[in-house]
């Protein structure tokens, strides 16, 4: 009973720094619903509705910056706990799930005023990404338990069991700052097709690198580092263009990757 009880102790603890990271996580995700809010009803600027636009994905750019230093601070203190968990995934939901569906939503209704089908089913859409992105951290949490068997094997896994929720708010939220940016709403009608791609690769099996273990003892080859530099260089440039190269990037090399290992596997399978 003494060993139930500080268990039950132990996993409920709340961890000060992680949690604060967390908090700050969901409050640039309320802030960023706030913002597409007054995006989409500022009717006296067009000009201050695609600023509201602009300030809701940096919001949800400071979300995933507080989301990836939450993690990373409680597994340098040692100070992970099952309510860390359960909070990273509620802030999550709202920052990387609520916030992006709202985006879209409101973004595909004026450019595409032309086109009924899409006022009334875009936000089919929207919930469709927010019920996978739901999905994909409930089961995240699940096999991740400690008192699963594969925990042990998937705490030391590089790889992620489907797109991280994360990196996919990244490219919606990409793609509406480079649409914003550029002035091509027009091709707004891209996100509802892409946004059921995502939710897919969220619930799917397809491995995608976590870089968890990416610290500065970290070793790279050539062709990475080099890849890196002009990554950060771009940035530097063209801040809305290589945020929407950086996240598709991701998203179809992890697909690609899945392909050619699947291929590989079948190849082998023959010649046995």
């Amino acid at each position: 009973m003494e060993k139930t009880n500080k268990s039950v102790e132990d996993a409920s603890k709340i961890y000060l720094l992680p949690s604060f990271f967390t908090a700050l996580n969901l409050f640039f995700g309320f802030l960023a619903i706030i913002r597409c809010i007054q995006a989409k009803y500022c009717t006296f600027s067009e000009e201050m509705a695609a600023y509201f636009y602009a300030q809701a994905v940096w919001l949800v750019v400071m979300a995933g910056i507080c989301d990836l230093l939450d993690g990373r601070v409680a597994r340098l203190g040692g100070k992970e706990s099952m309510f860390g968990k359960e909070f990273d995934s509620i802030a999550d939901a709202v920052s990387f799930g609520v916030a992006p569906a709202l985006m879209v939503f409101f973004m595909i209704l004026s450019p595409t005023e032309q086109f009924p089908f899409f006022r009334q089913v875009g936000w089919i859409f929207g919930f469709i990404y927010l019920l996978c992105a739901g999905v994909r951290l409930a089961r995240f949490n699940v096999i991740t338990n400690p008192l699963l068997p594969k925990f042990e094997q998937d705490k030391n896994s590089h790889d992620f069991h489907g797109l991280p929720v994360p990196a996919a708010a990244g490219v919606i939220v990409s793609l509406v700052l480079l649409l914003n940016s550029y002035d091509l709403k027009a091709l707004s009608l891209i996100l509802p097709p892409l946004m059921l791609l995502i939710a897919w690769l969220m619930v799917s099996n397809i491995k995608y690198p976590s870089f968890k273990k990416v610290d500065w003892n970290t070793q790279a080859k050539w062709g990475s580092f080099i890849i890196g530099i002009a990554i950060i260089l771009l940035f530097t440039l063209v801040q809305e263009l290589a945020m929407a190269v950086i996240f598709l990037s991701y998203i179809f090399w992890g697909m690609g990757r899945h392909i050619l290992r699947n291929r590989r596997a079948k190849l082998l399978r023959c010649r046995h």
